[in-house]
């Protein structure tokens, strides 16, 4: 019997677009066996575990639509001097508040439904799979953007974020047993896109085109191991991933999307969604 495998990938901010998706996807009748999920994905897909229904969905799209950037990303004028001292530029301790208020002490075996949570040994840069532990730590390790957050010491290993190694874990989902994958990807910011403004929106777009090309390279590769759906991407897109004031309006574009994508046979499409690769309009 086959296996469902729902990957969320990450994106900063972006990760408000897998709520919308998510929600649609569980409206249509769609059930995971199990999740994967990375940085910001890796947020949506253990909260999802938790409650892996409706309800569960709706309470993710509400925690989205009610965060803000001070929750997870307060930086300051003292630490960006500390950042240029050599340390890291935002202390994690807000972040681990927000995910421990929804969290608690619960591990991932204490989830209704089997979830993987996707990390980067910071010395080799290897791919690390946690599933099992502290849901709290494997989260925080699993967000950790480098020069952002310090790296999260579990396991023996030290770990920063998993969009490092596998940004969208289609690969880990099929090592875990997935015959099909449905991925909800936080988009790819078109051509014509305004300029980057400052060094850190300046750094998310370089690694949003390396991150939207791997993407690309590994539906080719993997296409043959699964059959794999790609949740239609918002596009245009222009939104930072740095911001969270739009939480709420990629919330409902992507439910939107989601909708005529599914209406369309979606699920059954094994295309590769023009807009995950470089365009204009």
């Amino acid at each position: 019997m086959g296996k469902t495998a729902f990957v969320f990938a990450g994106g900063g901010s972006l990760g408000a677009i897998e709520a919308g998706m998510l929600r649609e996807l569980i409206a249509s009748g769609v059930r995971p066996d199990f999740l994967v999920g990375a940085s910001a994905g890796a947020i949506n897909s253990v909260f999802f575990a938790y409650q892996p229904h409706t309800a569960g969905a709706m309470r993710l799209e509400f925690l989205w639509r009610g965060v803000r950037r001070q929750q997870i990303l307060p930086w300051s004028i003292r630490s960006v001097l500390g950042a240029a001292r050599g340390t890291h530029l935002v202390n994690p301790a807000k972040l681990r508040s927000l995910l421990y208020e929804h969290f608690g002490n619960r591990t991932l075996e204490d989830a209704d439904l089997p979830v993987h949570v996707v990390a980067t040994e910071m010395k080799t840069g290897n791919e690390i799979v946690i599933s099992s532990g502290s849901a709290v730590d494997a989260v925080l390790a699993s967000t950790a953007i480098p020069g952002v957050f310090p790296p999260v010491p579990l396991n023996g290993n030290m770990l920063i974020d998993g969009g490092v190694a596998n940004n969208t874990p289609i690969s880990s989902a099929i090592r875990l047993g997935a015959t099909r994958v449905i991925v909800l990807a936080t988009g790819f910011t078109c051509a014509e896109r305004r300029q980057p403004k400052g060094a850190l929106e300046h750094a998310m777009s370089a690694l949003n085109l390396l991150v939207a090309r791997q993407l690309v390279s590994d539906l080719e590769r993997w296409a043959s191991h699964a059959a794999i759906a790609v949740v239609a991407p918002l596009c245009p897109l222009d939104v930072s991933p740095y911001d969270y004031s739009q939480c709420g309006v990629l919330i409902d574009r992507a439910a939107a999307e989601t909708r005529r994508w599914l209406e369309a046979g979606g699920l059954d499409s094994r295309d590769i969604p023009g807009g995950l690769r470089p365009h204009s309009h």
